[in-house]
């Protein structure tokens, strides 16, 4: 018998303003009838008063995180100074508040890298909480899930009764008798957190990881730029080529192909835009001499003969083999899957998936065109 797999380290996100909603939401998730769940970290991002405010209320020797603890006999939770993480401007200093285009748009940044991080290690589970905080925050922390979250994710908001909701005494329903203040109208009254209800709303989200490229699952990215990959992978496929240049735009992204790579991607969309039949290989031992002059009509077709990559027309005039085509159908597709991620499936070279394969391109004709390309561009390489 296989023993069961050790659980995952479990990890919290949420972003905060009020100090009372990391307790309450704490205690919430621990107090679940079914399934209960306690964090191994928990990580808050707010801003610079919200940290310190956090800090004072919460971390201090006697802070109401450590007595949520003691009184719930809670396993240790790694929360140290450190795991609050401070928005900052655009020269590294800690915002106190958001409050112009300029803050808001570094919020989003700093959320989204955050998230991505949390999220980068396949055996760890996050879950993500939106409750207090500024609107914009919350928003953009949930998005921020829904771009990088996993199945194992999750995301909820916190709900408190009345009159404990806005009561910044309340930190959670203790198991003991606690009064604190607070107002019915006009009127001061005190309550006992004891009575408090709080209670987890589970928010279901859809992932689009899955639709994100590597280089943005890996490295830093804007919220911008994950939300516009987000958005070519799962809109229309659309192909453009610009002979001149040897750049590609796909999935709202522009690069630069070697030349034979782009040269066999430019062939196989001229044979899509004018119908053409799927492609058999070049004969695998011997050069192919009608599979290659074949080859170079398509490929002056679509490129002109003034664009011909001269180190691909020049081998092609010699004639290919099979072993030339698999090669730099290997690296074709390896580029596209290295610049796009899933989203490079629609402009994968599709073999038709049985013997003997028959290649093509299955684009639509007019998801193609070839045209100059005005854009920013990375570079893939010029071999």
């Amino acid at each position: 018998m296989n023993p069961a797999p050790p659980p995952r380290p479990k990890q919290h996100a949420l972003t905060r303003h009020t100090p009372p909603v990391v307790t309450q939401n704490h205690k919430a998730q621990a107090s679940r009838a079914q399934s209960p769940w306690v964090p191994d970290a928990i990580h808050l991002i707010t801003t610079a008063t919200g940290a310190e405010n956090a800090r004072l209320n919460l971390l201090l020797p006697g802070g109401w995180f450590h007595r949520l603890c003691v009184d719930y006999r809670l396993p240790a939770i790694d929360f140290p100074v450190e795991n609050i993480h401070i928005l900052t401007d655009a020269d590294g200093r800690a915002l106190d508040d958001i409050r112009t285009p300029e803050q808001n748009t570094l919020a989003a940044d700093f959320i989204t890298e955050t998230v991505r991080r949390l999220t980068e290690t396949p055996d760890t589970e996050l879950h993500v909480s939106i409750a207090g905080g500024r609107k914009t925050m919350g928003y953009y922390l949930g998005y921020a899930l829904s771009l990088y979250g996993r199945p194992q994710d999750r995301l909820s908001h916190v709900l408190v009764s009345d009159p404990y909701e806005t009561n910044r005494e309340f930190y959670y329903p203790t198991p003991y008798d606690h009064p604190i203040h607070s107002k019915r109208g006009d009127k001061e009254i005190t309550v006992d957190a004891r009575n408090a209800q709080v209670d987890l709303a589970e928010i279901p989200f859809v992932s689009l990881r899955h639709g994100l490229p590597e280089a943005l699952l890996t490295g830093r990215a804007s919220f911008r730029a994950t939300v516009e990959a987000a958005r070519a992978a799962i809109g229309p496929a659309a192909l453009a080529l610009d002979p001149a240049t040897r750049r590609i735009q796909a999935a709202n992204k522009t690069f630069t192909l070697p030349p034979a790579q782009f040269a066999l991607l430019a062939m196989f969309a001229q044979r899509a835009r004018v119908g053409a039949a799927a492609l058999r290989a070049p004969l695998k031992d011997s050069v192919d001499v009608d599979w290659s002059r074949d080859y170079l009509a398509d490929l002056t077709a679509a490129c002109g003969s003034l664009y011909l990559p001269d180190s691909v027309e020049e081998v092609l005039r010699r004639g290919v083999d099979g072993n030339y085509f698999s090669q730099h159908l290997s690296s074709l597709r390896a580029t596209l899957k290295r610049q796009l991620g899933p989203a490079a499936a629609p402009y994968l070279i599709d073999d038709g998936h049985t013997r003997p394969h028959r290649y093509r391109l299955a684009l639509e004709p007019d998801a193609i065109r070839c045209n100059p390309i005005d854009a920013p561009v990375g570079r893939v390489g010029a071999a």
